[in-house]
């Protein structure tokens, strides 16, 4: 069992954490239309979507490295920081307004651009989708690499990442769909354009994440196989 100190590893979990908090802020707060289409579907994008992959960049750097024990506890700490932010925001939702904030702003437009935040449906779905999604990840990858013993890193992020984002995008908008957040008849085209996108950034940004991981393989001494990990989510133990 391992009980080493890492230089970088608390650095990576507060970066992954930041990048899912604001990802789903910016989700409610705008919609990027960037006025193309792709096998006729309009590529129409809440602004969430331009930073959620990164996350996944993020596990796949975290299971490599470290393995799966120490990715577990930062998608848990994750999911525990986004449910604590949708709790914040409802919070603030219910809360009286100042009067002259009321004039220039106003409830209704806390509503609009971060209702998103609050809503039953948005907030089941991307913690639903997240957790899944999360985890296939880190299991794919950290399976991948002890079968191809540690050789093509290619193959686990770009693997992982297929498997990972199939899974959390199906999840999000199914659940989001099923409360009534989309239309039954936009499920499919918003399934299949996420989809694309969150993988491909994750292809662009491989050069990156090999850097990464090279850099921290070397400076913490550590390249973790998961040889003998009890793959069970829900256990948070590290050694």
């Amino acid at each position: 069992m391992h009980h080493k100190t890492y230089k970088y590893y608390d650095l990576i979990m507060v970066t992954f954490v930041t990048v899912l908090i604001v990802s789903n802020i910016l989700s409610s707060a705008k919609i990027i239309d960037w006025g193309i289409s792709l096998f006729g579907t309009r590529l129409a994008f809440d602004a969430g979507t331009l930073l959620f992959p990164v996350s996944y960049i993020f596990g796949d750097i975290l299971t490599e490295v470290y393995g799966y024990r120490r990715s577990r506890r930062v998608i848990w700490a994750g999911f525990a920081c986004l449910a604590l932010t949708s709790v914040l925001f409802f919070i603030v939702k219910i809360l009286p307004g100042e009067a002259t904030w009321e004039q220039y702003a106003g409830q209704h437009a806390y509503d609009v651009i971060l209702g998103g935040m609050t809503s039953g449906g948005i907030v089941l779905a991307s913690l639903l989708g997240y957790w899944l999604g999360e985890f296939s990840n880190s299991y794919v990858l950290a399976k991948m690499k002890l079968l191809t013993r540690g050789k093509w890193l290619w193959t686990r992020t770009i693997g992982s990442t297929l498997v990972g984002e199939g899974v959390d995008t199906v999840v999000f908008v199914s659940v989001a769909t099923l409360f009534g957040v989309f239309p039954p008849v936009l499920m499919a085209s918003l399934i299949l354009t996420n989809y694309i996108f969150k993988v491909g950034i994750e292809a662009i940004m491989t050069p990156v994440t090999y850097a990464v991981v090279n850099f921290l393989k070397e400076k913490e001494q550590e390249d973790y196989y998961d040889w003998d990990t009890d793959f069970n989510p829900f256990r948070l133990e590290t050694a």
